[in-house]
């Protein structure tokens, strides 16, 4: 990997106004998410592809997390 470059990972984002801090993503990818203020954060912005941060985003009852290509941004979850 060249120096300033992160790689191929996901990027993470949470959208705030649409979280409602239910917590059922950090407690179904901890390493990934906590809550703070009482919602929800990914703990990086930017990760390596894992099955915990699929199961995350999609457990979210407002779809408020955006798993995303860290380099294309092309949408992976919530599914489209």
């Amino acid at each position: 990997m060249e120096e300033g470059q992160s790689g191929p990972g996901w990027r993470l984002h949470v959208d705030p106004t649409r979280c409602i801090g239910s917590g059922i993503c950090a407690g179904t990818a901890p390493k990934h998410f906590g809550l703070v203020d009482g919602l929800s954060r990914p703990l990086a912005e930017r990760v390596a592809p894992a099955q915990a941060v699929l199961d995350a985003a999609d457990s979210c009852p407002m779809e408020a997390i955006l798993v995303s290509e860290a380099d294309s941004r092309r949408r992976i979850a919530p599914e489209p």
